[in-house]
């Protein structure tokens, strides 16, 4: 029903405005490097797909499962797919054209998508740094905190906190007024590239956007640091095989919000203005975090490579008594 609300809501107002499409600048105007660049993101994108669908399948046919880690895990690999699959498949595709363009209902999906997922991203982010301070800092309660109905719960209010965040950005993009050049200097559509392009005053619709993106992003950063120092301060006490383990899967985690707050922070927390640094920086969070997000989780993660091993032997024994039966 959201999602049917907001497609109705972008039809109309692109029914009202002048503008049909923009014209997007990309990555560069030389063609070699665009040239090198359709190479090496086709097989980012590929290898993102194939780390994080390893990883969604792996978990769901596993009895990892059922443990309040790999739940979320599994929930994150799919907001990744999701989040980066809002823009990648397009910056890919338009590394071969020379006319880069989008019309403006989807410049409008793209805003809404890449928040509406980016955001319910983040929480996931946080609800994981919750769970490792529930494991680590109160073990013998863990399971009554963390029982499959509250994981259920903290996920749906990811997802809820996802459609709050995503709706009041997607307001701010569709009332932009746009009267005069649709070149947006970026490989897809945000906040700031469209501000930069818009008529008239923006001042207070930057304040907006760096309140509701920026400083959000930025206390959620900070919640998620304290947790971990926390964390980290209570290890103190764990035997060393015990701190080993946690500081382990600690740290993968700890990677990975760095990966994907550092970018963002720099592109949301400053005042509405764009500056060339901006593509290289969200090439970051919209591919570069998502797809070393598999090997981070996976390398140094002996339950998570057995379940891969495990579902995997089976697929192919499948597979290879189905080819001999019809034999």
């Amino acid at each position: 029903i959201y999602v049917f609300y907001v497609y109705n809501v972008v039809k109309y107002m692109e029914s009202q405005r002048n503008i049909s499409e923009f014209i997007l600048l990309g990555l560069s105007y030389d063609q070699n490097i665009q040239a090198v660049c359709f190479v090496l993101f086709l097989l980012c994108y590929g290898a993102l797909l194939m780390g994080n669908l390893l990883i969604l399948i792996s978990i769901t046919c596993s009895p990892l499962f059922d443990q309040p880690m790999y739940y979320f895990l599994s929930h994150l690999s799919l907001m990744d797919i999701c989040f980066t699959s809002c823009v990648t498949p397009k910056f890919i595709g338009d590394l071969l054209v020379g006319r880069k363009t989008i019309s403006y209902s989807n410049c409008m999906w793209q805003v809404f998508a890449m928040h509406f997922f980016g955001m319910i991203e983040v929480l996931i982010l946080t609800i994981m740094a919750f769970d490792r301070y529930v494991a680590i800092c109160k073990p013998l309660h863990y399971m009554i905190i963390m029982n499959r109905t509250k994981c259920q719960l903290l996920v749906s209010a990811a997802w809820a906190g996802g459609a709050a965040h995503s709706f009041p950005q997607l307001s701010i993009a569709i009332l932009l007024p746009f009267c005069g050049p649709n070149e947006i200097d970026h490989y897809f559509c945000d906040i700031f590239p469209l501000l930069k392009i818009a008529c008239g005053d923006t001042h207070i619709t930057g304040i907006l956007v760096l309140a509701n993106s920026g400083i959000v992003t930025l206390v959620t950063f900070v919640v998620l640091f304290i947790s971990y120092v926390v964390i980290l301060f209570t290890l103190r006490n764990q035997s060393s095989e015990g701190r080993r383990k946690a500081l382990s899967t600690c740290g993968s985690h700890i990677t990975v919000i760095l990966l994907f707050f550092g970018p963002a922070i720099f592109s949301y927390l400053r005042p509405p203005t764009t500056f060339p640094e901006d593509k290289v920086f969200a090439l970051f969070y919209t591919i570069i975090a998502p797809m070393f997000n598999p090997l981070i989780y996976t390398l140094r993660n002996s339950e998570m490579k057995n379940a891969m091993r495990r579902v995997w032997f089976l697929i192919y024994d499948t597979i290879l008594i189905q080819h001999i039966f019809r034999r």
